[in-house]
Formats: C-alpha cells, sequence, structure tokens
C-alpha cells in the first residue's frame, strides 16, 4: 500500500493500463442490444448472454470494413480491446472487428489450415515471385457477374487501356467453387496467355470467402508459373489465398492497380528518355562537329604540303650552308692562329732578329761555357751563314 493520495483521474488511468495489459485483443461471443449511432459515425451497444453484459464502442473506421447491416438481436463474434473509458470510469470493450456469430468453428479451421502450410514453407516470402513492370496482357480469374471485376476492368481501362485483359470465369462462392478456381488457375498458367494473373472477389462473410481458404486453392496458386495478385474481399479481410499469393491487395482494384503500371507515368517516363536521348545525340553531334572542324584544320592540300616541303628544304639548305661556311671560317682562324703560333716558335724567326745557335764539335748545342773546352772547335748558325771557331777564352 502507498501512502500517496492519487486524483480520481491517476486511478482510473492506473486501472485502465493494468486492464489492458492483462487482456491483449480477444475474440467475445454475445448478443448485440441498445444499439445506437452517433453523429460522428461511431456505434454504441451492449454485447450480453445469459447471464452478463457490457458497454461497447465501435468507431467509425473500424465500422466502415462491416460489410451487412448491424442490428439489435445480432449475434456476433466480436475482436475486442478491454479497457476503461476514464472520464466516466466505465468498463467497456473497443471493439476492432465484427464477424456473424456461429463462425467459430469456421475460423478455427482457417487458423489450423493457416499454421499448417505456414510451417510447411508455403508462405515463405523468398518463394514469391515479383510482378512483371510492363506486362504484355493481364489475367483476371474471377466470376462474370462479380461486381469485383467491373471494378478490376474499369480500374485497368483507366491506369493503361493499351494492356490485353484475359477474363478467366470461375465461381466464386458456394459447393465446388475451391475445386474450379483450382482449375482455373492451372489452365490460365496451360495456356499461357498474360504475364500476370488476378485473383478477385468482393467482400463477404467467412462462409461466403471460404473457397479461398481451401488448401487446393492454396496449393494452386503456389505451383502457378504465372505470378498472383489476391484481391480478395475487403481491406481487413485475410484469406489462405491472400498468404499464398504472391502479392496481396486490400481490394480488387487495388490488386488491379498493382498490377498495371500507369498509362500517364509510362508515358511521362517514355517523354523523358526521349529527352535524355535527344540531349546525347545532340551533344554528340557537337563532339563529332568539333572533331571535324580539328581534322579540318589538319588536313592540307598535296600541293600546299609540297609548297611547304620546298621552302623547308630551302630553308634548311639555307642553314646548312651558313653552317657550312661558320665551320670553314672557324677552321681557317684556327689555322692562322696555329700559324703564328709555329711562327713564334721557328728558331728562323729567332735569328732573324739576332740570335744564334752555338754547337760543341759534336754538335750538341751549347747553353753553358763549362760544356766546352779551351782549344776546343765550336759551329755558330746566324740568320744568314755559319760561323766556326776556335775557343781562346771562356769566362
Amino acid at each position: 500500500m502507498t501512502s500517496d493520495v492519487l486524483t480520481v483521474s491517476q486511478l482510473l488511468r492506473s486501472v485502465r493500463d493494468t486492464i489492458e495489459r492483462r487482456f491483449p485483443l480477444l475474440w467475445v461471443r454475445g448478443e448485440v442490444s441498445n444499439l445506437s449511432r452517433a453523429s460522428s459515425g461511431h456505434c454504441y451497444f451492449t454485447l450480453k448472454d445469459g447471464g452478463s453484459q457490457v458497454d461497447c464502442v465501435m468507431f467509425r473506421s473500424r465500422l466502415a470494413a462491416l460489410d451487412w447491416p448491424l442490428a439489435d438481436g445480432d449475434r456476433v463474434e466480436a475482436r475486442v480491446l478491454v479497457t476503461l473509458y476514464e472520464p466516466r470510469g466505465r468498463f467497456q470493450l473497443n471493439v476492432e472487428a465484427l464477424r456473424r456469430g456461429g463462425l467459430g468453428p469456421l475460423y478455427e479451421r482457417f487458423l489450423q489450415l493457416k499454421a499448417r502450410l505456414e510451417a510447411e514453407g508455403l508462405f515463405d516470402p523468398a518463394k514469391k515471385r515479383p510482378l512483371p513492370r510492363f506486362p504484355r496482357a493481364i489475367g483476371v480469374v474471377t466470376s462474370l457477374q462479380a461486381a469485383a471485376l467491373r471494378d478490376v476492368l474499369t480500374t485497368l481501362a483507366r491506369r493503361n487501356p493499351a494492356v490485353p485483359v484475359i477474363v478467366y470465369p470461375v465461381p466464386v462462392q458456394g459447393e465446388g467453387a475451391s475445386e474450379r478456381i483450382a482449375a482455373m488457375l492451372a489452365r490460365a498458367n496451360d495456356r499461357a496467355e498474360c504475364d500476370v494473373l488476378l485473383l478477385v472477389r468482393g467482400g463477404g462473410s467467412l462462409e461466403d470467402l471460404w473457397p479461398f481458404n481451401e488448401e487446393r486453392v492454396a496449393r494452386a496458386l503456389r505451383a502457378s508459373r504465372l505470378p498472383v495478385v489476391a484481391g480478395i474481399g475487403h481491406e481487413t479481410d485475410f484469406t489462405i489465398a491472400d498468404f499464398a499469393a504472391d502479392h496481396r491487395a486490400p481490394t480488387p482494384t487495388g490488386a488491379a492497380e498493382l498490377a498495371s503500371p500507369l498509362r500517364a507515368e509510362l508515358l511521362a517516363r517514355i517523354g523523358e528518355c526521349a529527352r535524355c536521348i535527344s540531349r546525347d545525340a545532340r551533344r554528340q553531334l557537337g563532339y563529332a562537329a568539333q572533331a571535324v572542324d580539328a581534322a579540318a584544320k589538319r588536313l592540307v592540300h598535296p600541293a600546299a604540303r609540297l609548297k611547304a616541303a620546298r621552302q623547308d628544304l630551302v630553308h634548311l639548305g639555307a642553314r646548312l650552308a651558313g653552317a657550312f661556311r661558320a665551320r670553314v671560317d672557324r677552321l681557317c682562324a684556327r689555322r692562322e692562329t696555329l700559324e703564328a703560333a709555329l711562327r713564334s716558335l721557328d728558331p728562323s724567326a729567332v735569328l732573324a732578329r739576332g740570335y744564334s745557335i752555338t754547337r760543341d764539335g759534336a754538335g750538341r748545342i751549347v747553353r753553358d761555357a763549362a760544356g766546352v773546352e779551351t782549344g776546343g772547335r765550336i759551329v755558330t748558325t746566324l740568320a744568314r751563314g755559319w760561323l766556326e771557331s776556335e775557343v781562346r777564352k771562356k769566362g
């Protein structure tokens, strides 16, 4: 126990949270009484049995999915959220879905079959086939008298009238309907006239939709080589066929929208592709024109090329002659320099300037007086002529 004092709102909120945690969504069976509809579209009634009763509310969005008129005295099974209406402190049930009473065993069969096929892997998402982006033809498996067929044909004609539609008529309700649905699915595959199949029918009770809960239909859907879109009943209706099909649509109209590309979108996309191709073509033509211009600049007439070659040859000849003359001039200057050097080293030139060369009797040049003996003979070479002498004295 706590010593805190709670407000009424706090107490009721705590009670509501406790109730909602204790009781998840569940099914309750009873008889409808005190039915009333508010201007808001919500529906209020009492659900009772022989010993008790409880207030219920079904909001407008949930009531819109009901395909039969609810009335006092109806025996129903309600999928409810147990809660507390805080402003009045009143215990009530929020009704999420209703079905006619007496279908409990049938629904149990549905759950058992669904669990068995799911465990078998029949609903494995990895086995689902993608829908063709651009179907060449669309097949519709349904009854010729079904309002769902008119909805589907209207939707397909509005979205893309160019796509052919092939109807495979089959009963979608009553005795033997499941066998004929399975057989028609197999026949549509054998005929191979379309790229995708729509299995559709309008809403109805669980009994009305039961052919789509049969195992043979589920296996026929998985055996189909063509991808199948199931659009059965209303958005809140689920059948075994919805789980076995490659794709599930909430309604027949939704199935048609899912399988057919919107013509306006295709035209817009084609237009955009055409514009892209046009831009690329213009760009490539521009590049080609620039390449032609560049090639034209490099393209020269043979006569002009010969003239240019002759001019180059004359220019090269002039350069060669100039280089040759410059080289001869350098050689001549070098020769003159060498000749001047040789002349400067020529002994005759030295002698011409007044110098002489003296040799001893052996012909050796005398550079030192000590190398000649007194009385010895020497020969002196002059610029012109020579003299033979006897050494009388040396110093």
